[in-house]
């Protein structure tokens, strides 16, 4: 009876050693895990840095900077504000003509929907 039992109490122990190897087995599998997303975020966010810092550099070639594109746009605005200034300016005397010859030339006739 004391070996059945001393066999009971290895087998209570054996499945207790196993019990903890599968436990530490289970924590290591997470930790690994945790370990692998963050080496996988961190590589992600290094590949985002290097896209965006190519997408920057194509975008100075191509477009230039910010400044320069903003100071275009200024020198463009200014020179149609400016062509459109002199365009008014040399077509105002002979508008204003056109529009006092409009309200000078007053013909009084009857509405066409006058009824007599």
């Amino acid at each position: 009876m004391a070996s059945q039992t001393q066999g009971i109490q290895q087998l209570l122990a054996a499945e207790k050693r196993a019990a903890e190897k599968v436990s530490e087995a289970r924590k290591r599998k997470a930790r690994r895990l945790k370990q692998a997303k963050e080496e996988a975020q961190d590589e992600i966010e290094k590949y985002r840095k290097e896209r965006e810092r190519q997408f920057r550099e194509f975008e100075a070639k191509h477009m230039g900077s910010k400044e320069g594109v903003a100071a275009k746009i200024e020198v463009e605005t200014k020179q149609r504000i400016d062509d459109m200034n002199r365009a008014i300016a040399s077509q105002k005397g002979p508008v204003i003509n056109d529009v006092l010859d409009l309200v000078y030339d007053i013909k009084p006739e009857i509405h066409r929907n006058y009824r007599a």
